[in-house]
């Protein structure tokens, strides 16, 4: 069995840098989730865009500008944003993911990341959160040069374990992306974090989790 899992918000908590930022700067402390909303909200949107109009540019360059537009909109300054940035690349992993990650290992699945990051953050995110020796390998949608929900994305999965869609159990906390996996032909589980509603799209989601340590 091969169980894959999108990084951000699947694995990695996508508010970790601001949460951290603030505990170190408490002038942060009244804008820091607001902030760290708008950047998820905008580094999606700029990829979505991106990947529609074909202006492709990896998910470091987006995240980095997700960043500087919400810094402008709360007020943050240019250090604030560098430590931001800095601390991006070590995102703290879920508190239930090491567990899940072995189990899964233990009953013999393999194990990857297939995310919209970039090789470099990947590998920075997996180092960091002590992840590298769980995990079989690291896909990055770089080597398509088009970002999720894209069916030239997905197929990095199957052209990288040389099998069928079916053969695949993809896992995201991203509703949209769970869409794409779905439509693509993977078996697929929603980490639904935040308790959202089913997005309205022609496939829903395979299984439903509050979060992985259900898997």
């Amino acid at each position: 069995m091969i169980w894959v899992f999108d990084a951000y918000g699947t694995l990695f908590d996508v508010d970790g840098a601001a949460r951290q930022a603030a505990n170190d700067d408490p002038s942060l402390a009244d804008i820091w989730a607001a902030l760290s909303a708008d950047w998820r909200r905008k580094q999606l949107e700029y990829s979505w865009m991106r990947a529609i109009t074909g202006d492709h540019a990896d998910f470091w360059q987006v995240t980095a500008e997700a960043l500087d537009w919400a810094a402008e909109r709360h007020g943050a300054t240019m250090d604030q944003s560098a430590r931001l940035l800095e601390l991006y690349r070590q995102l703290p992993a879920y508190p239930e993911v090491p567990q899940v990650l072995d189990r899964l290992r233990a009953d013999g699945a393999q194990t990857a990341i297939f995310s919209n990051g970039s090789p470099r953050m990947l590998a920075d995110a997996t180092a960091s959160a002590g992840l590298e020796e769980r995990l079989d390998a690291l896909l990055s949608i770089e080597s398509a040069g088009r970002f999720k929900p894209s069916t030239e994305a997905y197929r990095i999965v199957t052209d990288h374990f040389a099998c069928g869609p079916g053969d695949i159990t993809f896992v995201s906390s991203n509703g949209w992306d769970v869409y794409g996996a779905t439509r693509f032909g993977f078996s697929t589980v929603w980490a639904n974090r935040a308790g959202l509603p089913v997005d309205r799209l022609p496939c829903r989601p395979g299984r439903i989790l509050s979060d992985l340590g259900e898997l």
